[in-house]
Protein backbone atom coordinates (compact mmCIF):
# COMPACT_ATOMS: atom_id res chain seq x y z
CA UNK A 1 0.00 0.00 0.00
CA UNK A 2 2.98 2.06 1.02
CA UNK A 3 4.56 1.99 -2.60
CA UNK A 4 0.86 2.67 -4.50
CA UNK A 5 0.42 5.68 -2.66
CA UNK A 6 3.98 6.72 -3.35
CA UNK A 7 3.10 5.80 -7.15
CA UNK A 8 -0.20 7.96 -6.84
CA UNK A 9 1.50 11.33 -5.83
CA UNK A 10 4.43 10.98 -7.71
CA UNK A 11 2.32 11.08 -11.07
CA UNK A 12 0.02 14.15 -9.55
CA UNK A 13 4.06 15.79 -9.24
CA UNK A 14 5.40 14.69 -12.83
CA UNK A 15 2.06 16.07 -14.40
CA UNK A 16 2.63 19.30 -12.61
CA UNK A 17 5.63 19.52 -13.81
CA UNK A 18 5.31 18.64 -17.19
CA UNK A 19 2.02 21.07 -17.20
CA UNK A 20 4.53 24.21 -16.80
CA UNK A 21 7.06 23.29 -19.24
CA UNK A 22 4.37 22.64 -21.40
CA UNK A 23 3.81 26.31 -21.55
CA UNK A 24 6.97 27.77 -21.56
CA UNK A 25 9.03 25.53 -23.40
CA UNK A 26 7.30 23.30 -25.91
CA UNK A 27 6.86 19.51 -26.98
CA UNK A 28 10.55 18.78 -26.84
CA UNK A 29 10.61 19.72 -23.24
CA UNK A 30 8.16 17.90 -22.41
CA UNK A 31 9.19 14.42 -23.77
CA UNK A 32 12.29 15.54 -22.04
CA UNK A 33 10.86 15.41 -18.64
CA UNK A 34 8.64 12.44 -19.46
CA UNK A 35 11.94 10.16 -20.13
CA UNK A 36 13.74 11.85 -17.14
CA UNK A 37 10.61 11.28 -14.50
CA UNK A 38 10.12 7.43 -15.86
CA UNK A 39 13.88 7.01 -15.32
CA UNK A 40 13.62 8.22 -11.73
CA UNK A 41 10.24 5.81 -11.53
CA UNK A 42 12.29 3.33 -12.27
CA UNK A 43 15.18 3.84 -10.63
CA UNK A 44 13.31 4.50 -7.30
CA UNK A 45 10.90 1.06 -7.95
CA UNK A 46 14.87 -1.22 -8.44
CA UNK A 47 16.56 0.45 -5.17
CA UNK A 48 13.02 -0.48 -3.13
CA UNK A 49 13.40 -4.01 -4.99
CA UNK A 50 17.32 -4.54 -3.62
CA UNK A 51 16.02 -3.49 -0.27
CA UNK A 52 13.64 -6.04 -0.20
CA UNK A 53 15.99 -8.93 -1.51
CA UNK A 54 18.70 -8.00 1.07
CA UNK A 55 15.49 -7.64 3.96
CA UNK A 56 14.84 -11.63 2.68
CA UNK A 57 18.11 -12.85 2.79
CA UNK A 58 18.97 -11.01 6.32
CA UNK A 59 18.88 -13.73 9.53
CA UNK A 60 17.65 -11.08 11.60
CA UNK A 61 16.13 -11.95 15.41
CA UNK A 62 12.79 -9.79 14.67
CA UNK A 63 12.41 -11.37 11.10
CA UNK A 64 12.60 -15.04 12.54
CA UNK A 65 10.45 -14.23 15.61
CA UNK A 66 7.52 -12.70 13.33
CA UNK A 67 7.74 -16.02 11.23
CA UNK A 68 7.52 -18.24 14.10
CA UNK A 69 4.35 -15.81 15.43
CA UNK A 70 2.95 -16.97 11.84
CA UNK A 71 3.64 -20.66 11.72
CA UNK A 72 2.07 -20.24 15.80
CA UNK A 73 -1.16 -18.88 14.08
CA UNK A 74 -0.83 -21.80 11.52
CA UNK A 75 -0.45 -24.81 13.64
CA UNK A 76 -1.27 -26.15 16.58
CA UNK A 77 2.36 -27.13 17.41
CA UNK A 78 4.87 -24.80 17.62
CA UNK A 79 7.71 -25.06 15.03
CA UNK A 80 10.99 -23.47 16.20
CA UNK A 81 12.96 -22.39 13.44
CA UNK A 82 17.29 -23.48 13.00
CA UNK A 83 19.84 -20.90 11.86
CA UNK A 84 22.22 -23.55 10.24
CA UNK A 85 25.15 -22.09 8.40
CA UNK A 86 25.12 -22.93 4.55
CA UNK A 87 22.77 -25.46 5.33
CA UNK A 88 20.19 -27.42 2.46
CA UNK A 89 17.36 -28.88 5.03
CA UNK A 90 19.24 -28.30 8.32
CA UNK A 91 22.70 -29.53 7.72
CA UNK A 92 25.96 -27.76 6.73
CA UNK A 93 26.78 -28.82 2.31
CA UNK A 94 30.00 -30.42 2.55
CA UNK A 95 32.97 -30.05 0.56
CA UNK A 96 34.47 -33.97 -0.24
CA UNK A 97 37.16 -32.61 1.94
CA UNK A 98 35.05 -31.99 5.01
CA UNK A 99 33.67 -35.57 3.87
CA UNK A 100 36.61 -37.23 3.99
CA UNK A 101 37.37 -35.65 7.53
CA UNK A 102 34.37 -37.01 8.89
CA UNK A 103 34.49 -40.33 7.16
CA UNK A 104 37.89 -41.10 8.47
CA UNK A 105 37.46 -39.65 12.23
CA UNK A 106 34.00 -42.10 12.21
CA UNK A 107 35.93 -44.95 10.84
CA UNK A 108 38.14 -44.79 13.79
CA UNK A 109 35.46 -44.19 16.30
CA UNK A 110 33.95 -47.49 15.45
CA UNK A 111 36.39 -49.71 14.37
CA UNK A 112 39.88 -48.13 15.27
CA UNK A 113 40.16 -47.24 11.12
CA UNK A 114 41.14 -51.64 11.27
CA UNK A 115 40.15 -52.82 7.53
CA UNK A 116 39.14 -56.16 8.98
CA UNK A 117 36.73 -54.15 11.56
CA UNK A 118 34.35 -53.12 8.61
CA UNK A 119 32.19 -56.66 9.29
CA UNK A 120 32.68 -57.23 12.90
CA UNK A 121 30.32 -58.43 15.83
CA UNK A 122 30.89 -57.03 18.84
CA UNK A 123 30.76 -59.05 22.32
CA UNK A 124 27.68 -59.11 23.96
CA UNK A 125 25.56 -57.88 21.43
CA UNK A 126 23.27 -60.10 19.31
CA UNK A 127 23.89 -58.07 15.64
CA UNK A 128 26.31 -57.84 13.49
CA UNK A 129 28.70 -54.35 12.92
CA UNK A 130 28.89 -53.19 9.27
CA UNK A 131 31.00 -50.59 7.92
CA UNK A 132 32.72 -47.57 8.57
CA UNK A 133 30.10 -46.40 11.21
CA UNK A 134 29.08 -50.13 12.28
CA UNK A 135 25.85 -50.00 11.16
CA UNK A 136 23.91 -52.21 13.09
CA UNK A 137 22.00 -55.71 11.07
CA UNK A 138 20.04 -58.13 12.88
CA UNK A 139 19.81 -61.89 11.90
CA UNK A 140 16.08 -62.78 10.62
CA UNK A 141 13.64 -62.73 13.13
CA UNK A 142 15.71 -61.19 16.20
CA UNK A 143 13.88 -57.84 17.99
CA UNK A 144 16.10 -55.09 16.41
CA UNK A 145 16.24 -53.15 19.85
CA UNK A 146 19.08 -50.74 18.97
CA UNK A 147 17.54 -50.71 14.91
CA UNK A 148 18.98 -52.04 11.65
CA UNK A 149 20.36 -49.26 10.11
CA UNK A 150 22.63 -51.69 7.51
CA UNK A 151 19.79 -53.09 5.10
CA UNK A 152 18.78 -48.76 4.86
CA UNK A 153 22.48 -48.38 3.90
CA UNK A 154 22.59 -50.74 1.39
CA UNK A 155 19.67 -49.39 -0.08
CA UNK A 156 21.50 -45.79 -0.36
CA UNK A 157 24.57 -47.70 -1.94
CA UNK A 158 22.78 -49.20 -4.28
CA UNK A 159 20.88 -46.07 -5.03
CA UNK A 160 23.99 -44.27 -5.71
CA UNK A 161 25.41 -46.57 -8.14
CA UNK A 162 26.52 -49.20 -6.35
CA UNK A 163 26.49 -52.72 -7.60
CA UNK A 164 25.36 -55.19 -4.09
CA UNK A 165 26.95 -58.55 -4.75
CA UNK A 166 23.40 -61.08 -5.33
CA UNK A 167 23.83 -62.70 -1.68
CA UNK A 168 24.25 -59.78 0.41
CA UNK A 169 21.08 -57.78 -1.90
CA UNK A 170 18.84 -61.13 -1.16
CA UNK A 171 20.03 -60.79 2.43
CA UNK A 172 19.63 -57.58 2.68
CA UNK A 173 15.43 -57.97 2.98
CA UNK A 174 16.02 -61.68 4.59
CA UNK A 175 18.61 -60.71 7.65
CA UNK A 176 22.03 -60.74 8.51
CA UNK A 177 22.86 -64.58 7.42
CA UNK A 178 25.09 -65.25 10.60
CA UNK A 179 23.09 -65.58 13.99
CA UNK A 180 26.29 -65.41 16.24
CA UNK A 181 29.65 -63.78 16.74
CA UNK A 182 30.59 -67.02 16.42
CA UNK A 183 29.18 -67.70 13.34
CA UNK A 184 30.52 -64.63 11.85
CA UNK A 185 34.25 -64.72 12.60
CA UNK A 186 33.88 -68.24 10.80
CA UNK A 187 32.26 -66.83 7.52
CA UNK A 188 35.18 -64.00 7.87
CA UNK A 189 37.73 -67.10 6.06
CA UNK A 190 35.07 -67.14 3.14
CA UNK A 191 35.48 -65.30 -0.37
CA UNK A 192 32.17 -63.63 0.21
CA UNK A 193 32.15 -61.75 3.73
CA UNK A 194 35.73 -61.04 2.23
CA UNK A 195 33.91 -59.44 -0.95
CA UNK A 196 31.73 -57.53 1.45
CA UNK A 197 34.31 -56.26 3.56
CA UNK A 198 36.11 -55.27 0.17
CA UNK A 199 33.07 -53.48 -0.79
CA UNK A 200 32.46 -51.41 2.36
CA UNK A 201 35.77 -50.40 2.30
CA UNK A 202 35.99 -49.15 -0.84
CA UNK A 203 32.24 -47.33 -0.25
CA UNK A 204 33.26 -45.25 2.57
CA UNK A 205 32.96 -41.89 1.41
CA UNK A 206 28.66 -42.77 0.40
CA UNK A 207 29.04 -44.26 3.97
CA UNK A 208 29.72 -41.10 5.11
CA UNK A 209 27.40 -39.15 3.06
CA UNK A 210 24.76 -41.29 4.56
CA UNK A 211 25.15 -40.19 8.16
CA UNK A 212 25.23 -37.24 7.14
CA UNK A 213 22.27 -37.46 5.78
CA UNK A 214 20.88 -39.44 8.50
CA UNK A 215 21.62 -36.27 10.80
CA UNK A 216 19.84 -33.99 8.18
CA UNK A 217 16.89 -35.49 8.20
CA UNK A 218 16.52 -35.80 12.22
CA UNK A 219 17.30 -32.11 12.59
CA UNK A 220 13.86 -30.65 12.48
CA UNK A 221 12.05 -33.81 13.79
CA UNK A 222 14.49 -33.46 17.22
CA UNK A 223 12.61 -29.89 17.79
CA UNK A 224 9.30 -30.93 16.83
CA UNK A 225 9.04 -34.36 19.08
CA UNK A 226 10.79 -33.13 22.29
CA UNK A 227 8.73 -32.61 24.80
CA UNK A 228 7.15 -28.91 24.94
CA UNK A 229 8.55 -27.74 28.15
CA UNK A 230 12.18 -28.41 27.11
CA UNK A 231 11.58 -27.60 22.97
CA UNK A 232 12.89 -24.42 23.31
CA UNK A 233 16.21 -25.70 25.02
CA UNK A 234 16.66 -28.14 22.23
CA UNK A 235 16.37 -25.79 19.48
CA UNK A 236 18.80 -23.33 20.93
CA UNK A 237 21.28 -25.81 21.69
CA UNK A 238 21.16 -27.54 18.19
CA UNK A 239 21.31 -24.37 16.69
CA UNK A 240 24.46 -23.79 19.50
CA UNK A 241 26.40 -27.05 18.29
CA UNK A 242 24.89 -26.23 14.48
CA UNK A 243 26.52 -22.67 13.96
CA UNK A 244 29.53 -23.99 16.17
CA UNK A 245 32.79 -25.27 13.92
CA UNK A 246 33.34 -28.47 14.06
CA UNK A 247 29.99 -28.83 15.19
CA UNK A 248 28.11 -30.59 12.47
CA UNK A 249 30.88 -33.56 12.97
CA UNK A 250 29.35 -33.75 16.65
CA UNK A 251 25.78 -33.87 15.56
CA UNK A 252 26.84 -36.45 12.92
CA UNK A 253 28.80 -38.75 14.81
CA UNK A 254 26.29 -38.77 17.58
CA UNK A 255 23.55 -39.89 15.71
CA UNK A 256 25.13 -42.71 13.98
CA UNK A 257 26.82 -44.03 17.68
CA UNK A 258 23.23 -43.67 19.63
CA UNK A 259 20.77 -42.72 17.39
CA UNK A 260 18.17 -39.56 17.14
CA UNK A 261 16.58 -40.35 20.29
CA UNK A 262 12.83 -40.14 18.59
CA UNK A 263 11.54 -43.55 19.92
CA UNK A 264 9.15 -42.85 22.57
CA UNK A 265 9.46 -46.62 23.48
CA UNK A 266 13.38 -46.93 23.33
CA UNK A 267 16.05 -46.97 26.04
CA UNK A 268 15.75 -48.31 29.23
CA UNK A 269 13.19 -47.39 32.05
CA UNK A 270 11.66 -45.03 29.65
CA UNK A 271 14.59 -42.93 29.22
CA UNK A 272 16.16 -42.85 26.09
CA UNK A 273 20.51 -41.67 25.09
CA UNK A 274 19.67 -40.56 21.86
CA UNK A 275 21.06 -37.03 20.61
CA UNK A 276 17.49 -35.72 21.52
CA UNK A 277 18.13 -36.43 24.87
CA UNK A 278 21.73 -35.16 25.13
CA UNK A 279 20.62 -31.76 23.74
CA UNK A 280 17.82 -31.53 26.37
CA UNK A 281 19.88 -32.08 29.35
CA UNK A 282 22.56 -29.54 27.60
CA UNK A 283 22.72 -26.41 29.50
CA UNK A 284 21.28 -23.65 27.43
CA UNK A 285 24.30 -22.81 24.82
CA UNK A 286 25.07 -20.14 22.04
CA UNK A 287 27.25 -21.02 19.33
CA UNK A 288 31.35 -21.30 20.08
CA UNK A 289 33.64 -23.71 21.89
CA UNK A 290 31.48 -23.84 24.92
CA UNK A 291 28.36 -25.37 23.73
CA UNK A 292 30.99 -28.41 22.46
CA UNK A 293 31.95 -28.97 25.91
CA UNK A 294 28.69 -28.47 27.34
CA UNK A 295 27.15 -31.02 24.79
CA UNK A 296 30.15 -33.28 25.39
CA UNK A 297 29.51 -33.10 29.84
CA UNK A 298 25.77 -33.97 28.69
CA UNK A 299 26.17 -37.02 26.86
CA UNK A 300 28.12 -37.92 29.29
CA UNK A 301 25.82 -38.15 31.54
CA UNK A 302 23.34 -39.34 29.60
CA UNK A 303 25.65 -42.37 29.21
CA UNK A 304 26.24 -42.89 32.21
CA UNK A 305 22.56 -42.95 33.14
CA UNK A 306 21.89 -45.62 29.96
CA UNK A 307 24.80 -47.95 32.38
CA UNK A 308 22.40 -47.40 35.12
CA UNK A 309 19.31 -48.20 33.97
CA UNK A 310 20.55 -51.08 31.65
CA UNK A 311 19.70 -54.52 32.92
CA UNK A 312 22.95 -55.89 34.95
CA UNK A 313 23.03 -58.93 32.67
CA UNK A 314 24.41 -56.60 30.03
CA UNK A 315 26.78 -55.50 31.58
CA UNK A 316 27.07 -52.14 29.84
CA UNK A 317 29.72 -50.64 32.49
CA UNK A 318 32.22 -52.14 30.43
CA UNK A 319 31.76 -49.94 27.53
CA UNK A 320 31.40 -46.85 29.42
CA UNK A 321 34.97 -45.55 28.86
CA UNK A 322 35.16 -46.53 25.28
CA UNK A 323 32.15 -44.26 25.02
CA UNK A 324 33.74 -41.24 27.07
CA UNK A 325 37.09 -41.60 24.90
CA UNK A 326 34.87 -40.87 22.01
CA UNK A 327 33.02 -38.18 23.64
CA UNK A 328 35.84 -36.36 24.00
CA UNK A 329 36.54 -35.70 20.77
CA UNK A 330 33.52 -33.38 20.90
CA UNK A 331 34.98 -30.66 22.79
CA UNK A 332 38.06 -29.97 20.14
CA UNK A 333 36.93 -31.70 16.61
CA UNK A 334 39.24 -30.45 14.50
CA UNK A 335 37.06 -31.04 11.80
Amino acid sequence: MRLANFLYFYTLAVNGVLGLFKGSAGVMHTKFWKLFCVAIVCLTLSACSQQAVRDDEGDSAKKSSLSQDKTKNKATKKNTALTVPKTTGGMPQLSQHELTLIADKIYRNESGGNYNNLVHWNDGEDFASMGVGHFTWYPAGRQARFGNTFPDLLGYLQTNGTQLPAWVQQARYQGAPWKSKGELMYAKQTGQVQELQNLLYQTRMLQAAYIVERARRAMPQLVNAAPAASRARVAQNLNAIANTPGGWYVLVDYVNFKGEGLDPYGGYNGQNWGLMQVLENMQPSQPGQQALHEFANAATRILERRVRNSPPARNEARWLAGWSNRVETYRNPGV
